[in-house]
């Protein structure tokens, strides 16, 4: 597909469509239509070329910061910023780079790393905020992926908490699936809890739900991820900003 010539009848087709539907009938418009579609970038701008620039480069090289989950390439430099603060000073983070920039790992990669180090502690030690149901399923097969093809990774659970039932629901960790059944999710909780803001609003106060909490002391909960964060403005990042300080409040969390 070649863009200039794609452009060009685009633009013809929008042209002519102007054309049909607004034909003037009065004098003091006649061709002010016309003028305006002859006239440059009124409609249509570019086509534009846009260079991708390599991301910045780790100065560590291949250093693994984290040996038990190791990244499998060398990383980038956001994401040496970013294994620094989750990793080793634990301090709040914005991730803020382009498509393909390894974000996920940013925060993945720490988590995994602390739930190896705290397996055999129970609780919810990472909850993940997502903004649609289909991108928390989506970030579920990466993370489940994660988990089964590492083997320093064996028994640590992730579940995914959603409003829409599976029709066959995943009971334990499989290769490309993370625990789906809400019931077991209640009775076991998992290291991991993936979910969207307003289910999570639900299980801060729906009864039944309150098992998942049953293991969370004051200092259990470690990580708590929102995806896609500028998706959650206006009236939205209100309801978020609350929901995480009521969160805090539930498990007692300290500041």
């Amino acid at each position: 597909m070649n863009p200039s010539v794609v452009i060009n009848q685009l633009q013809q087709a929008i042209n002519d469509y102007l054309r049909l539907s607004f034909e003037t009938t009065t004098p003091f418009f006649d061709g002010m239509l016309e003028n305006f579609l002859t006239t440059s970038g009124q409609i249509i701008k570019g086509p534009y070329l846009s260079i991708k620039l390599p991301f910045e480069q780790s100065e560590e090289g291949n250093a693994d910061f984290f040996p038990v989950v190791p990244l499998g390439f060398p990383p980038h430099k956001h994401q040496e910023i970013a294994f620094q603060r989750l990793g080793v000073d634990f301090r709040s983070t914005l991730v803020a780079t382009g498509t393909g920039s390894g974000k996920t790992e940013c925060f993945q990669i720490p988590i995994l790393n602390y739930c190896y180090q705290h397996k055999n502690q129970s609780g919810i030690k990472a909850i993940f905020i997502y903004p649609m149901n289909a991108l928390a399923s989506d970030q579920a097969g990466r993370l489940a992926k994660a988990i089964n093809n590492n083997p320093n990774l064996k028994g640590i659970r992730a579940g995914i908490y959603v409003g829409d039932s599976e029709e066959n629901p995943a009971l334990t960790m499989e290769a490309e699936r993370i625990i789906s059944d809400k019931e077991t999710l209640r009775l076991n909780p998992p290291d991991i809890l993936l979910t969207n803001y307003k289910m999570l609003d639900f299980l801060l106060i729906r009864a039944n739900d309150s098992a998942l909490w049953v293991n969370n002391k004051p200092e259990t909960l470690k990580f708590l991820v929102v995806d896609e964060l500028h998706t959650f403005d206006g009236a939205q990042g209100t309801d978020l900003a609350c929901l995480i300080r009521r969160l805090k409040a539930r498990l007692e969390i300290p500041k």
